[in-house]
């Protein structure tokens, strides 16, 4: 089992009696944090949650009313057990229809030969996801990016400006890069992002954590990718949902490898020019060229983030090949200054930035996808549209395919 499988929530400090030590009072086994859902398609779920003891874990779940199916994780033969960090996908769904679904887990006491020893069992309220439709032709997504550690911020823009009336106006949610300053412990990783979505939405939608620069630092930042579902486990991938290809791009670290603060454990220049090859043959993808739109997710752009190596080296190995793949949209973060990129010599396609962690700054990027349009919005955290583009289906008619903008 690796390391990641012990570890644990630190408890929250005692004051100590004057005369003598407090007796520790073991904690029982409980639910960290969770269930959050991940990587949804018309036929599958991956669910996630972290218990607080070593367990063994499954899912019991059904379409409509009822839970009569059940499904747990194993690897080489074994089922996944004595571990924390579960991470269990949901295959063979129906497509565009409710599920009910609900977390349990048995603590595992320890083993004796080949015996184990179990101990008590948990069990999570009933929750509910809907799987997209197989041809799906319609979908809402919001973006954050550059949070930093201001966990507040997600429930103030969600709630300000993630909802028409009382009804979410999203279906999922992405987080694109610099969640945190540096990344140090487990506490952090879910105080700061995963309860405050699961309070929210995650139980029911899922989100993705795109690896800023930011994510590459700390102690604990090799551990990140454990806590989320990654495709392959890697942090650069692409998917279709309803008529997008997106396109996720690892854009790495501003500076250069041998930067002293990294003690020459770098080696994003190597990770890019993989990810180059990656994307050379996912530009020539029928999943790629069939789509109605392509959209790139990428923490820094490539062009309007200065002159770092990172932006810069980014801009040599991924630019040519958007611009070949003629993408339709590109949404980043990084710069803490939101603005909008309309296509110019450098790129041919319109870029998105959003805004910082300071009030007043904050933004919130609406995607509204439809088979005919993209339409999309950067709302500032007092309400004020600071981006906007409405971008027709390529192919229609050249006055149709002009993108609107505004900027700020």
């Amino acid at each position: 089992m690796s390391r990641l499988g012990t570890l644990s929530l630190l408890p929250a400090s005692t004051a100590l009696a004057d005369t003598a030590p407090a007796e520790t009072v073991e904690e029982k086994n409980h639910f960290v944090v969770g269930p959050y859902l991940q990587n949804i398609a018309a036929n599958e779920v991956t669910i996630m949650w972290l218990t607080h003891k070593n367990s063994f874990s499954w899912v019991e779940y059904g379409a409509g009313t009822y839970t009569s199916k059940r499904e747990f994780g194993y690897t080489n033969g074994l089922i996944e057990a004595n571990n924390r960090i579960n991470k269990i996908t949901l295959s063979n769904l129906k497509p565009g229809t409710p599920h009910k679904y609900r977390i349990v887990s048995t603590e595992v006491l320890g083993y004796k030969g080949s015996k184990v020893e179990f101990g008590e069992t948990i069990t999570s309220p009933m929750y509910e996801f809907k799987t997209p439709a197989d041809n799906e032709e319609e979908f809402k997504m919001v973006i954050f990016n550059d949070i930093h550690d201001r966990p507040q911020i997600i429930p103030q823009l969600l709630y300000r400006h993630g909802y028409t009336g009382n009804k979410r106006d999203y279906d999922f949610v992405v987080f694109n890069g610099d969640c945190f300053d540096h990344v140090s412990d487990e506490r952090q990783m879910v105080d700061h992002l995963i309860k405050p979505t699961v309070d929210i939405f995650a139980t029911e939608l899922p989100f993705i954590l795109i690896q800023g620069n930011h994510e590459c630092r700390g102690s604990f930042s090799r551990h990140i990718p454990a806590y989320y579902a990654y495709p392959e486990g890697k942090y650069y991938y692409a998917f279709t949902r309803g008529p997008v290809r997106f396109v996720i791009l690892d854009s790495g670290e501003d500076k250069t490898d041998n930067s002293v603060e990294y003690g020459g454990l770098s080696a994003f220049d190597r990770y890019r020019e993989t990810q180059k090859k990656w994307l050379e043959k996912e530009i020539e993808s029928s999943e790629f060229k069939k789509a109605a739109f392509r959209v790139v997710l990428i923490h820094i752009s490539p062009y309007h983030s200065g002159d770092w190596h990172g932006p810069m080296h980014c801009q040599e190995v991924f630019g040519p090949l958007l611009n070949k793949g003629r993408i339709d949209l590109q949404i980043s973060g990084h710069t803490h200054r939101y603005k909008t990129h309309d296509p110019d010599a450098s790129h041919n396609y319109p870029i998105v930035i959003g805004g910082g962690p300071l009030e007043g700054n904050r933004t919130l990027i609406k995607l509204h996808a439809t088979t005919k349009e993209l339409n999309l919005k950067m709302i500032r955290d007092d309400g004020e549209v600071v981006g906007k583009y409405t971008l027709p289906r390529k192919g229609q008619s050249l006055t149709e395919n002009v993108p609107s903008s505004s900027k700020k």
